[in-house]
C-alpha cells in the first residue's frame, strides 16, 4: 500500500523583529491550513520567518535571540495538536548563532536543522552572523525522510546532494529570496531544476512576500516533482496557503498537480515591486502617507504614480515648488499629473526663499558669476519646504531621482536627494520611461490608483529637464539617456571597464567622464535615502564601494 501525506506551504509576509506577532501570523496560517483540509500533516514557512527576514546585526542581541526562541517553544507547545510546522529561526547552540529550521511537533521542539550554505554577497552578510552548520540529515516525519536544504543550500549542489544520499525522499526548500529581475525564472530552471534533476527528488520551494526596507520579497512559490514538472505554482507578491497532496509509489514520491499562478511580466514585475516596498516601508514605520515634489517632470510623475498605488490617492500629497525658471509647461503638467491620479496638490512659490538667500549671500558671493551653486540653492529650498510639510504633518518625504542620475550625481545632496525613501533609486531613466509608458496603458494588480492614464503624454513626451537655469536641458550635461544608460549598465552592474564600452563603439572621452562622474558621486549615494532593489547591483548593499578612490580603469 503506498504511503501518502499532506503538506500545506505558507507564502507569506513578515515583520522583521516582530516576534510575537510573526508566531501569532504562523500559528492562525495554522488554522487556515487545518479549516480548508483537516488531513494536514505537516505545514511549512519561509526562511527565518520568526525572526524576519533579513534580520541584520538584530541577532547579535542576547535578548533577542532568548525572545526567539521562547516564542519558537510557545509555537511548539500549540503543536500538541494538529499539523505540525516547519518554522525558521535563529538558535544559539554552544554560544554560537545558526540559521536553522526547527519541526515542531507533539507539542515540543523535535528536530532542528541548521543552514550550511551561507551567503556572503550583495545584500547577505550571513557569514558575518551565523556559523555554517554541519551537512543537514533527513528529518524523519510520519515514515517519510524529508530533506530541509535551506535557501543558499539549493544554489549549490553539495547539500541536496547529501540529503539524497542519506536517504531522502522530498526536498523542501524554504527561502528569504530577494527579488530581482528575471529571477523567478532562475531560481525555478536554473537552480531548482537543475537539483531536481541531479537527485531525482521533488522539491517544494517556499520563497516569502513582501517589502523589508530596500528588499523585497516576490513569493513565487512552486513545486517540482522528480521528473522536473511543476506540480503547483503560487502567485507572486500575495500571501498565499496551498495545500498539496503527496504519495509514494515503488519507492519515489510525487506531488498531486495543482493551480499554476502566472507570475508577472516586464515591467509589470517591477512596477509591482515598487508597490510592495513602499507600501510595507510606508506602513510598517507608521507614516499616514507620503509627500513629494511634483515638477511636471517624468520621474517626479512616476513616484507620485507607484505612491498612489501603493497607498490610495488620499495618502499622497504632491507639492509644486515653482521658481523663476519654471515655465508653464510644467505647472500645467504636474497638474495634469494630479488631477488623473486624484491626490492633492498645493502650490508653494520658492522665489522669495531664492531671493532671500541671493540677499544673504550677495556680500560672500560678490565678483563670483553665477554657476551651479545658485542652481542648487533652489533644489535645496525646495528640500527644506517639502522637510518642513513633512516635519508638521508627519507624512514620509519621498524623493524622485532615478539611478542614472544618482550614477553620475545628477543630483542635490540636501536638495532633491533629501527624504525617507525613492522607489525610482535602482530604476534607470529608460527603465523609467518604459514604466510611465506602462502605466498610463495597464494598472497593476495591486494597484489603489485609477484604472486609466496617471499622467499627460506630454511629460513622457518632452526633453528632460531640472528647470534651474533658462532652457535647461539634461542632454546639456549628459549623453543622451540611450547612451548613458548602456554605459552606466556596464559599468555599475556588469562591473566593465572604459576598454570593454569602447570595444563595444563608445567614445573613450564620453565613458571615461561618466565614470570619472561614477566615482566622485559615491559620497551622494552613500547619503541617500533607501530605495527599492530591482536589479543585482543597488546602490547600497550590494555594492559598496570606497567613497575616497583614486583608481580609473581608464
Amino acid at each position: 500500500m503506498s504511503k501518502k501525506i499532506t503538506i500545506a506551504i505558507a507564502q507569506l509576509n513578515q515583520r522583521v523583529g516582530d516576534l510575537t506577532a510573526n508566531a501569532d501570523a504562523m500559528l492562525a496560517w495554522r488554522d487556515k491550513a487545518l479549516e480548508q483540509d483537516s488531513s494536514v500533516d505537516l505545514i511549512v514557512y519561509p526562511e527565518l520567518q520568526l525572526v524576519g527576514y533579513p534580520p541584520e546585526d538584530l541577532v547579535l542581541k542576547p535578548i533577542f535571540v532568548e525572545r526567539a526562541h521562547k516564542e519558537l517553544e510557545r509555537m511548539g507547545k500549540a503543536s500538541i495538536q494538529g499539523p505540525a510546522m516547519l518554522v525558521g529561526n535563529i538558535f544559539l547552540d554552544e554560544g554560537t548563532l545558526y540559521n536553522g529550521i526547527a519541526l515542531l511537533e507533539g507539542g515540543a521542539i523535535q528536530q532542528i536543522r541548521y543552514k550550511y550554505e551561507l551567503p556572503n554577497y550583495g545584500t547577505f552578510d550571513e557569514k558575518r552572523l551565523f556559523k555554517s552548520g554541519p551537512l543537514p540529515e533527513p528529518i524523519e516525519f510520519q515514515g517519510v525522510k524529508i530533506g530541509v536544504p535551506i535557501c543558499e543550500d539549493i544554489w549549490f549542489p553539495t547539500v541536496c546532494a547529501h540529503l539524497k544520499s542519506q536517504g531522502a525522499d522530498i526536498l523542501i526548500a524554504p527561502h528569504g529570496s530577494p527579488y530581482e529581475i528575471d529571477k523567478d525564472d532562475r531560481r525555478q530552471s536554473q537552480v531548482a531544476g537543475a537539483r531536481v534533476s541531479e537527485n531525482k527528488l521533488p522539491m517544494i520551494f517556499l520563497n516569502r512576500v513582501g517589502g523589508q526596507d530596500e528588499l523585497v520579497f516576490d513569493g513565487c512559490s512552486f513545486i517540482l516533482n522528480a521528473d522536473g514538472s511543476t506540480a503547483h505554482q503560487l502567485p507572486d507578491w500575495d500571501e498565499h496557503l496551498r495545500i498539496t497532496k503527496w504519495q509514494e509509489n515503488q519507492g519515489a514520491w510525487s506531488c498531486d498537480s495543482g493551480e499554476i499562478c502566472i507570475w508577472d511580466e516586464h515591467p509589470a514585475d517591477i512596477y509591482n515591486a515598487m508597490i510592495v516596498g513602499l507600501r510595507d516601508y510606508v506602513n510598517r514605520n507608521g507614516f499616514p502617507g507620503v509627500v513629494l515634489g511634483l515638477s511636471g517632470g517624468i520621474d517626479s510623475a512616476l513616484s507620485a504614480s507607484v505612491a498612489v498605488d501603493a497607498l490610495g490617492a488620499d495618502r499622497v500629497w504632491c507639492v509644486m515648488l515653482p521658481s523663476r525658471y519654471t515655465g508653464n509647461e510644467s505647472l500645467e503638467d504636474a497638474e495634469g499629473c494630479a488631477k488623473m491620479l486624484g491626490c492633492k496638490l498645493d502650490t508653494i512659490t520658492i522665489k522669495p526663499a531664492v531671493e532671500a538667500f541671493d540677499t544673504m549671500l550677495a556680500d560672500c558671493f560678490e565678483g563670483q558669476e553665477p554657476d551651479t551653486t545658485e542652481e542648487n540653492i533652489q533644489s535645496r529650498t525646495r528640500g527644506l519646504a517639502l522637510m518642513a510639510l513633512s516635519n508638521k504633518f508627519g507624512h514620509m518625504l519621498l524623493t524622485t531621482g532615478n539611478k542614472s542620475e544618482m550614477s553620475v550625481g545628477y543630483a542635490t545632496i540636501y536638495g532633491d536627494m533629501a527624504g525617507g525613501y525613492s522607489v525610482l533609486k535602482d530604476a534607470y531613466k529608460l527603465t523609467v520611461f518604459a514604466l510611465s509608458r506602462w502605466r498610463n496603458a495597464n494598472k497593476p494588480s495591486l494597484g489603489l490608483g485609477p484604472d486609466g492614464p496617471v499622467m499627460p503624454m506630454n511629460v513622457i513626451e518632452k526633453p528632460p529637464s531640472a528647470e534651474l537655469r533658462d532652457d535647461q536641458k539634461d542632454s546639456d550635461s549628459l549623453p543622451e539617456y540611450e547612451d548613458l544608460d548602456a554605459i552606466l549598465y556596464t559599468l555599475v552592474e556588469e562591473e566593465g571597464s572604459v576598454d570593454d564600452l569602447v570595444a563595444r563603439g563608445f567614445d573613450r572621452a564620453v565613458v571615461e567622464r561618466i565614470e570619472r562622474l561614477l566615482y566622485i558621486a559615491e559620497y551622494k549615494r552613500r547619503q541617500a535615502p533607501p530605495g527599492v532593489k530591482l536589479g543585482s547591483r543597488n546602490f547600497g548593499r550590494d555594492r559598496r564601494y570606497p567613497i575616497t578612490n583614486a583608481f580609473r580603469s581608464g
